[in-house]
């Protein structure tokens, strides 16, 4: 007879399958541990096309900018020479080291500025604005040897390769599509001037540029969108983290429920301790009782000092008569009293007319008029 471990056949994780969206307060923990959905790959495309255009108008500002800075260089050779009859240089060769590259860097400063503008926009534009150190802080389960290897067979790298391996084979094909209709003028670079060489090299390396960020682009909208299903699938909980998340933030129903049963209790108390001082309970006989005071010193209209329903009338009534305090027969005001008012509150103006003619027949069975 075959036995089966029926714990291989169990859903992952506490509490079953993950089934359930994630709530608003993982998102906003995630989002604090810097877990987000977005895609690199929007910020390279958009990166690679802006170089490009930048590349289109300055170009030739920048080509203009190299030749001198090696005019200047060159013609200050001179300076840099030994003497005659003499180990010790004239000059400091630093000098000029220090002056090229600070040029250079001048140089290329707008590509650098722009793709970190690029970068910080798109982030922004796909995450929103809501820094974090959490991902700067070192994690040392990184370091171990068994996780690393158990990353690099998952399925997110397996995604990762099958994405990058095609990435590489379209932007290769774009490029070679656009270069093969251009090789006759390629043939021809021996044929021209530098100035031609040049102007041609740099018309072909924007076209094939645009359309590489293109082609990037095309694959970075895919990510991205690939992200968000992805973390919304991590982010999923099981029916019991919901339960769990939702008692930490409201507590356990239980004892809420015991809590607000104890608060009835005492409010109980409280309302038959005070049902002595009323001067009247009006009655639908087997279901509803509502007990009034009206202190003409202190209170600007009746108020409400007890009320319930079915038991809870029938205690009502019978701590007034235990008390010596009117009961009045009147199903439409007891109902609407029981329903519209609640404890300690006056009664609503609407409702003067019909409590008052309560109160005078009370006040006049005492010979209080």
């Amino acid at each position: 007879m075959l036995q089966y471990n029926l714990q291989f056949f169990a859903p992952e994780g506490p509490g079953g399958e993950k089934t359930e969206p994630a709530t608003e307060k993982k998102l906003s923990d995630a989002r604090k541990k810097g877990q987000v959905a977005k895609s690199r790959e929007i910020a390279n495309g958009v990166g690679i096309f802006a170089i490009f255009i930048l590349i289109r108008f300055w170009a030739g500002t920048m080509g203009t900018f190299f030749i001198g800075i090696f005019q200047n260089v060159y013609s200050r050779f001179g300076d840099y020479t030994y003497l005659p009859d003499s180990r010790i240089p004239s000059g400091d060769y630093g000098v000029i080291v220090r002056y090229g590259m600070l040029q250079i860097l001048l140089c290329i400063a707008p590509f650098l500025i722009t793709f970190l503008i690029v970068a910080l926009v798109s982030d922004i534009a796909q995450v929103g604005w809501k820094p974090t150190a959490e991902t700067l802080k070192p994690k040392f389960d990184r370091l171990n040897p068994a996780s690393g290897v158990k990353k690099l067979f998952s399925s997110q790298s397996l995604a990762e390769l099958v994405k990058a391996i095609m990435k590489i084979v379209f932007i290769l094909y774009m490029a070679y599509s656009y270069l093969r209709g251009r090789m006759d003028e390629i043939y021809l670079l021996y044929d021209m001037s530098v100035v031609q060489g040049v102007q041609l090299l740099s018309d072909i390396l924007f076209q094939v540029g645009i359309r590489i960020a293109a082609a990037y682009l095309l694959i970075a909208i895919g990510d991205f969108v690939y992200q968000k299903v992805r973390f919304n699938n991590d982010m999923k909980m099981t029916k019991q983290e919901v339960k769990e998340e939702y008692k930490e933030q409201e507590g356990d129903p239980e004892i809420k429920g015991k809590q607000k049963q104890r608060m009835q209790e005492a409010s109980r108390r409280r309302m038959m301790q005070d049902l002595p001082k009323a001067d009247v309970v009006i009655t639908n006989p087997t279901h509803y009782a509502v007990a009034i005071r009206y202190d003409r010193e202190t209170d600007q209209a009746p108020v409400v000092l007890a009320k319930g329903a079915d038991y809870l009338a029938q205690r009502i009534k019978d701590v007034a008569r235990e008390n010596n305090v009117e009961i009045v027969e009147n199903k439409p005001l007891a109902r609407t009293l029981y329903t519209n008012v609640e404890i300690g509150q006056e009664i609503p103006p609407e409702l003067y007319q019909a409590v008052a003619e309560v109160l005078a027949l009370v006040y006049k069975l005492q010979n209080r008029l």
